[in-house]
């Protein structure tokens, strides 16, 4: 695991943007997007460079890392229509090859299931973006999800739903179950690039990062990668023992060494 840590949240975006730019030159086909605030910075910096730079997404596809039951496509909250609007529509990608969990099927158990088949038969993953709850999830998986687990329907903390109230009306309309890529679909992909800003991320990262692998830090599964990188701002690396190490490490990395 590399933590690479920047001043601030724009420079965070620009870094984890290298790293996407990096590999779809590279001949990545295949991308793994977060919804959430976190990825925005990254979002917005890959939008410039694919207007500016004529980066090309033009091969690629894409699959979501979740989903909220009962919200279909069209609703301004469900994660299909938030990644378009945040990313997918301003770069040259084909829409029909952005792919995410089917939550309004009348089978959500088996759509959860069709899903990650259609990850495996996709994949792997060349590049997996990733935020971090509060409370160390990611995707949808919270605490005490099994660390090999697959896609699946998942009962969202209360914790969870108060964190993503502000972007619906109220907490009333915030769904209660979801279908999430599990640690083990998530853990199938080639590079997981972790993206982190702001202090209520601290004690999570520091967690994920730092403390012990268990299902009460679902994010913990990351140690166990064989390739990872997390990036994080000032205020989400303070709790971070071996900060003054990581930026060590980074400064002296080797010259032909990429993340």
């Amino acid at each position: 695991m590399e933590v690479v840590i920047r001043q601030h949240e724009q420079q965070c975006g620009v870094t984890a943007a290298d790293i996407v730019a990096d590999a779809v030159r590279s001949g990545a086909s295949t991308l793994g997007l977060a919804t959430g605030s976190s990825p925005l910075s990254v979002y917005r910096e890959l939008i410039r460079r694919h207007r500016k730079e004529g980066l090309s997404f033009a091969a690629a596809q894409a699959f979501l890392l979740d989903e909220y039951v009962g919200l279909p496509p069209s609703h301004p909250q469900s994660y299909a229509h938030v990644i378009r609007v945040e990313f997918t529509n301003h770069i040259d990608i084909d829409s029909g090859c952005v792919h995410s969990p089917n939550g309004v099927a009348d089978d959500i158990f088996a759509a959860a299931a069709e899903y990650d088949a259609l990850i495996a038969s996709a994949g792997p993953v060349d590049v997996q973006l990733l935020g971090i709850g509060s409370n160390g999830h990611i995707g949808f998986n919270e605490p005490g999800s099994s660390l090999g687990s697959r896609t699946r329907v998942k009962t969202l903390t209360e914790q969870t739903r108060h964190d993503n109230a502000r972007f619906f009306a109220n907490i009333d309309e915030v769904p209660r179950h979801v279908i999430t890529q599990g640690l083990g679909t998530i853990c199938d992909a080639k590079h997981l690039v972790l993206i982190a800003a702001g202090g209520h991320k601290a004690e999570a990262i520091a967690a994920a990062v730092e403390g012990p692998l268990t299902a009460s830090c679902p994010a913990s599964v990351l140690q166990l990668h064989p390739h990872v990188t997390v990036v994080v701002d000032e205020a989400a690396a303070s709790q971070l023992k071996n900060a003054d190490f990581y930026r060590y490490a980074l400064k002296h990395k080797p010259a032909q060494q990429k993340f």
